[in-house]
């Protein structure tokens, strides 16, 4: 079982969504909490929450897709609180396109953020919590690394990729008092899909559609991811699902793996916004 009372957790991505509101639960729970991002006043917004419920917050502005920055934080980390005790690589950006328009700079965008941000996290921190002989860390996947979704090649890539990196990891800290767990979460309300970069060929209304559809298609609140997340960490979960839709998906991807996309994305192709416009779960019996 991981203690989080009087613990340093580091958290990315923590301006926004479940982000913020994971380092304010954890700030709850009597971590020391050091919140990244580069959005300044998200960041602030995030501190003012903390510190109404007497909570002890650090920001930091960090870009998680620089190796350097990435390092020296963890080094400010160590001198400041004596190294993290917990570390959840929670950053991550979407973009919207079909392989074929796909460019190279926007998977590169997504790649360098949702999987080298979280490999440069672990990395940075895992002698901290070697040192210590304890620890936990804890790296954001999606269901979307559980399953691959038309027109998101790129998150598709990052997401699966967290998910072996980290199912890898978790094998080798067996033993070592260092937990290791993976985050699948569902549709969360949050700002994910407005702030995805969408293929050159799609509207403003086609993606503002889009965005107004996942947000009808989310069901579950960050507070609620957040609350799960803190289970996990606390029960040392080595995976840990968010939302019935995200457990509902992981079935049906387990009995039909390669047959899954006939359930999930029916009709013709178009670009695989239809599933984000609908606002419909996927129908399914299981």
């Amino acid at each position: 079982m991981t203690d989080i009372k009087g613990k340093t957790a580091v958290i990315t991505g923590a301006a926004s969504g479940i982000g913020r509101a994971t380092a304010v639960a954890l700030a709850r729970e009597g971590a020391r909490v050091a919140a990244v991002d580069l959005d300044r006043a998200g960041l602030a917004e995030t501190a003012s929450r903390i510190a109404a419920i007497g909570g002890e917050v650090t920001t930091y502005l960090i870009d998680v897709a620089s190796r350097d920055a990435v390092y020296a934080f963890a080094h400010e980390v160590e001198s400041a609180f004596g190294g993290a005790d917990i570390v959840i690589n929670n950053a991550g950006v979407a973009q919207v396109a079909t392989v074929e328009e796909l460019a190279y700079e926007d998977f590169e965008w997504v790649m360098n953020i949702d999987f080298w941000g979280m490999v440069y996290g672990t990395k940075a921190f895992l002698p901290q919590l070697r040192a210590k002989g304890q620890g936990h860390i804890v790296n954001v996947s999606s269901v979307f690394g559980l399953f691959a979704v038309p027109t998101q090649a790129a998150y598709n890539s990052a997401k699966f990729a967290v998910r072996g990196f980290t199912e890898a990891l978790r094998h080798e800290m067996r033993g070592s008092g260092i937990a290791v767990s993976c985050v699948h979460p569902g549709g969360i309300k949050t700002n994910i899909m407005r702030n995805a970069r969408f293929l050159q060929s799609v509207q403003t209304t086609v993606r503002e559609e889009a965005a107004t559809g996942f947000d009808r298609l989310a069901r579950t609140t960050p507070e609620r991811a957040a609350e799960v997340i803190i289970f996990g960490i606390k029960k040392n979960k080595g995976r840990i699902l968010i939302g019935p839709d995200a457990k509902v998906l992981d079935i049906i991807q387990r009995l039909m793996p390669a047959s899954y996309g006939r359930i999930l994305f029916r009709g013709p192709n178009n670009g695989g916004l239809g599933m984000l416009t609908s606002g419909e779960a996927p129908k399914t019996t299981v």
